[in-house]
């Protein structure tokens, strides 16, 4: 399982979306217990890395027949939710930057009904992009979502970010990271490289690492180390290195090994960012795996294998 960093993770930026504010329009239209469209909630809470939502917006609110009087809930319609959140991602850097925002769609209590991660690419300097994210379906049974708040933000520098379904780069390949799996303290984290290219591309030993914080500021006291068994065994990566050529359209795989362990008294490192370089004279490729490398100061890295094989 994935953990967000800590220092990335947002002072709510709720956006109440009260229940009680459907109570005072309940019976304006079609007499009295008719459902009635909520109006967009305009929202001013400060930005978070850059990210504030704007409004929001949610279905007609409606009578619940087991609520006290004057109470209402959300009504459940088959299909899309209809609960919303319009965005804005700012950049004041100075760089074009692309950002990754988890949005957490939670009940009064803060009880989280949904996630929704969304990436904003290429914000220029000085810039805003604006935008809206949806809850969409809502799992049967849940509870009726009065809040929106910013969970997780990430920002890479634009011209290395990773894209896993985007136009082929211009250096013919395209490398990012999966979610990671996760098993008794073992953290594992995929780095996909794709030949999306029109020419064979080589590949031969393990892909080299720079490790930075929040800021993007680089992270000392890890040793990397080559392999998972380095770490523990039965990974799948403790092979040694080997020569690759991937045809256009094949992937090659590596990953990243570490546990979370913490010793009492210590102070644990977590590592936001990863900068990825696959080989010599490649593309510079910045990651999030969210590295919480608990007090053990090591990181395994496998080298590059067919994704197949």
């Amino acid at each position: 399982m994935r953990r967000p960093h800590p220092r990335l993770l947002a002072p709510a930026a709720a956006l109440f979306l009260a229940a009680a504010c459907g109570g005072e329009h309940a019976g304006t239209s079609g007499g009295p217990g008719a459902a009635v469209p909520a109006p967009r909630a305009t929202v001013t809470d400060p930005p978070v890395d850059g990210v504030r939502i704007t409004s929001v917006t949610i279905p007609s609110a409606s009578p619940t027949p087991s609520a006290s009087p004057g109470s209402v809930h959300a009504d459940r319609l088959p299909g899309d939710s209809g609960v919303s959140a319009a965005y804005q991602v700012s950049n004041d850097g100075d760089e074009a930057m692309t950002y990754t925002v988890i949005f957490a769609f939670t009940t009064d209590t803060g009880a989280v009904m949904g996630n929704k991660k969304l990436t904003v690419r290429g914000v220029a300097p000085g810039r805003s992009k604006n935008g809206t994210v949806g809850l969409g379906v809502l799992t049967p049974g849940a509870s009726p979502v009065t809040r929106v708040k910013i969970e997780q933000v990430t920002k890479v520098p634009a011209d290395e970010a990773p894209d896993k379904t985007g136009a082929c780069p211009s250096s013919g390949v395209r490398l990012w990271a999966d979610d990671g799996d996760a098993a008794m303290g073992l953290r594992v984290v995929g780095l996909h490289l794709q030949n999306c290219g029109e020419r064979d591309y080589s590949l031969d030993g393990y892909p080299q690492l720079s490790l930075l914080d929040e800021d993007h500021r680089p992270v000392d006291g890890i040793r990397v180390l080559h392999g998972g068994a380095a770490v523990a065994m039965g990974t799948g990566y403790d092979e040694p290195p080997a020569p690759l050529t991937l045809k256009p359209g094949e992937t090659a795989l590596s990953g990243l090994i570490w546990r979370n362990t913490t010793l009492a008294g210590s102070t644990a490192v977590n590592v936001p960012y990863v900068r990825v370089l696959a080989k010599p004279g490649a593309d510079l490729v910045m990651v999030t795996p969210e590295l919480d490398l608990g007090t053990t100061g090591r990181l395994g890295v496998g080298a590059w294998k067919r994704a197949d094989g």
